[in-house]
């Protein structure tokens, strides 16, 4: 059974940095694209990257986050990870892994097979 879990999440002030990381258990990590979502209250999950499956060398990145966020992922520690920089107070939310087997990196989340429970991301302003 597959497992998808989120750590690193927590209190930061604005312009700060995080780095989450989400722990795939339970399917061969390396034929997974992986994403990061993410969901305000009050709002719908809004995709934020995503990594492609085996090299990771193709990346895709929301605009809202793009050249401040950063995706990667370590098939041999079957992880992926969101480096979170100069964050903003409406980068608040509750962040999200998901994996898509062999899939393009895309926003769709229909795409995607499994999903994490989810990291609280709260920054202050």
């Amino acid at each position: 059974q597959a497992q998808l879990a989120e750590s690193g999440g927590g209190l930061v002030q604005a312009g700060g940095s995080l780095r989450l990381s989400c722990a795939v258990s339970g399917l061969t990590f390396s034929w997974y694209t992986m994403g990061w979502f993410r969901q305000a209250p009050g709002k719908e999950r809004e995709f934020v990257a995503a990594v492609d499956w085996d090299t990771g060398f193709s990346t895709y990145y929301a605009d809202s986050v793009k050249g401040r966020f950063t995706i990667s992922r370590d098939n041999a520690k079957r992880a992926a990870y969101l480096q979170m920089n100069s964050l903003k107070p409406e980068d608040t939310a509750a962040y999200y892994c998901a994996a898509n087997r062999f899939g393009r990196v895309e926003a769709r989340r229909t795409e995607y097979e499994h999903w994490g429970q989810g990291t609280q991301v709260t920054v202050s302003s």
